[in-house]
């Protein structure tokens, strides 16, 4: 934009708020104690352009047609500064550019909409503009903007769209699993047409977004809505900015799920985890097909397809990161992520998706990923990334506590009824982390009868989990004076290389310090697990002949049988 241009906009028509803004123009208030005045800054016209709809906040020009530069010095220096500020203190990203004429400077702050459904306040207070003054956001207007709901863009007609932009074996892989989810032999003969007619996706002769999101063929989608593809990335490490490998996935979505899956489940990037307690024997896997599955279709579903950006799933040896266009839907907070019942942006997608078994129910996902994840003995799913602009999830896949997921485990597969849901779950996790606020009496009352938690003495509101949990505990976390965790992270830093102790550091930081990790390598030779060459500062670490060729969970395997021999014999 130029200057010539914005001379031409005016204030109340074109969404844009001009300010001389020579010297020392106030971002939040000043010294002002007037409510009035304090309004009168930056973040005051930011909060009242974003909730009109967006528009432009101009430094340095006055108000009057034609807008005469006087030039501003306002975030001079540190424009970078100032859009961090901006979404620190109200949620949302704004864009900057800078002019000049006759070397005099002109800020421009593009602001956002604010998301539908949602107010932006400077100090508690929804601001609109009048004028040339800020007021306080009627209760009609505020009931209008809460009331707001968002339009289903996936139900939306696609113009130009035909069933010969369809993928043939998109579609076949619908009918099946409508079929199979319905149980009903019949659909398979159904023909395009009315398949598509059943599930909504053609209406009135006329093929809508969903239509193509899940089963438009991939030249297609590339022309008509080409931010719909998901991006896959892998990095070795997570401080690293640029990717290791990227793929792009433009197939529909009915076939680009699999191909996504596949990506990520490669043996090297998704590792397997056997899982042992006497008779219970079982393998985790670094992340969970159903978790991915389910988060990436969630990120289908709720994302804005208005946001020219793709879905981004990023991969790294301890982590999965899937990031979606668009907040949270209408309602949907960190506090009641779990709780609220969501609509769904796309509902359409997401009616489809339910009828036709790629998801379980509509409003179950994050429930889903949730109950498994914990139940895995993994960290909490983590959403504290998301904001009104991008929703995002970062899986780990470090199991945490073992021990826990035996214990749920055990009961599952037992014939103890009932069985655990995603309340159960998440009310014993609380209860392992000593979190009892706001317990479900219900809940724990459901628990206690079934044996897996115990009132705490001397408490009323406080539990324990059984003693068997405690049992596993020590089971699974230790090995005589050996800290499992510590030396699987060691063994995988070590596996195929003779290591440096400042090597083997650099992939223990998060466990040990360098003294611990000497202590550590100096056991493990002691006990014929690891051997080392060289003297000083050339010395290196490697595994002991007997354990060389193997990897993995074989060398854990291998390793931990010989450590508990050891204990049991000393």
């Amino acid at each position: 934009m130029t200057i010539k241009e914005l001379q031409q906009l005016k204030e109340s028509e074109d969404r844009i708020e001009f300010k001389e803004a020579k010297n020392n123009f106030s971002f939040a208030g000043g010294k002002n104690t007037d409510q009035t005045e304090r309004r009168k800054c930056y973040l005051g016209y930011v909060v009242a352009l974003a909730n009109e709809g967006g528009g432009k906040l101009v430094m340095g020009m006055k108000d009057k047609v034609p807008h005469e530069v006087v030039g501003s010095d306002f975030a001079e220096g540190k424009v970078g500064d100032l859009t961090d500020e901006t979404y620190e203190r109200l949620g949302i990203r704004v864009r900057t550019e800078e002019l000049w004429e006759d070397k005099k400077r002109v800020l421009i702050i593009h602001v956002p909409t604010r998301p539908v459904g949602k107010l932006l306040k400077f100090e508690g207070v929804p601001l609109m503009r009048t004028g040339e003054s800020l007021r306080n956001m009627s209760d009609e207007e505020m009931f209008a903007i809460l009331s707001e709901q968002e339009p289903d863009f996936s139900a939306k007609i696609c113009e130009g769209l035909t069933i010969a932009d369809l993928d043939d074996t998109a579609i076949q892989k619908m009918r099946e699993s409508y079929s199979q989810k319905q149980n009903n032999p019949q659909f398979l003969s159904l023909s395009k047409e009315q398949l598509l007619t059943d599930l909504k996706l053609l209406v009135e002769n006329k093929l809508n977004f969903a239509a193509l999101i899940l089963l438009g063929k991939k030249e297609i989608i590339q022309q008509k809505l080409p931010q719909s593809k998901i991006i896959w990335e892998y990095r070795n490490t997570g401080s690293q900015i640029h990717h290791d490998a990227r793929e792009s996935i433009e197939e529909p979505l009915f076939l680009g799920i699999d191909k996504i899956w596949q990506l990520i489940n490669q043996p090297a990037l998704n590792r397997k985890h056997p899982v042992q307690s006497g008779a219970y024997i079982f393998d985790l896997f670094d992340f969970n097909e159903a978790v991915i599955r389910e988060a990436i279709l969630n990120a289908v579903a709720h994302r804005l397809y208005t946001i020219t950006s793709e879905v981004v799933v990023k991969q790294y040896p301890t982590k999965i990161e899937i990031n979606n266009p668009g907040g949270f839907p209408k309602g949907v907070t960190l506090d009641n992520l779990i709780t609220v019942s969501s609509t769904p942006r796309n509902r359409l997608i997401t009616e489809i998706l339910e009828k036709t078994g790629l998801v379980e129910r509509s409003g179950q996902g994050v429930d889903k990923i949730f109950s498994i994840t914990l139940s895995e003995g993994k960290n909490y799913p983590d959403y504290s990334k998301s904001d009104s602009y991008q929703v995002s999830l970062t899986l780990k896949s470090e199991i945490v506590d073992k021990a826990f997921h035996i214990f749920i485990n055990k009961y599952q597969i037992s014939d103890k009824e009932p069985k655990l849901g995603v309340e159960q779950i998440l009310t014993l996790s609380k209860i392992r982390d000593g979190q009892f606020q706001q317990l479900n009496p219900e809940i724990t009352n459901q628990l206690e009868e079934i044996g897996l938690i115990q009132r705490a003495s001397g408490h009323t509101n406080r539990f324990t989990l059984s003693e068997e949990y405690n049992a596993l505990i020590d089971e699974n976390s230790k090995i005589g004076n050996y800290i499992v965790k510590e030396v699987e992270q060691l063994l995988l830093a070590i596996q195929g290389n003779a290591l440096k102790i400042g090597a083997i550091e650099k992939h223990m930081e998060e466990y040990l310090n360098r003294n611990q990790l000497k202590y550590l390598t100096g056991k493990l030779v002691d006990d014929d697990i690891l051997t080392k060459s060289g003297s000083g500062n050339q010395t290196t670490y490697s595994l002991a002949k007997p354990y060389q060729s193997l990897r993995g969970d074989d060398l854990f395997k291998s390793v931990f049988d010989v450590l508990r021999s050891k204990n049991v014999e000393g």
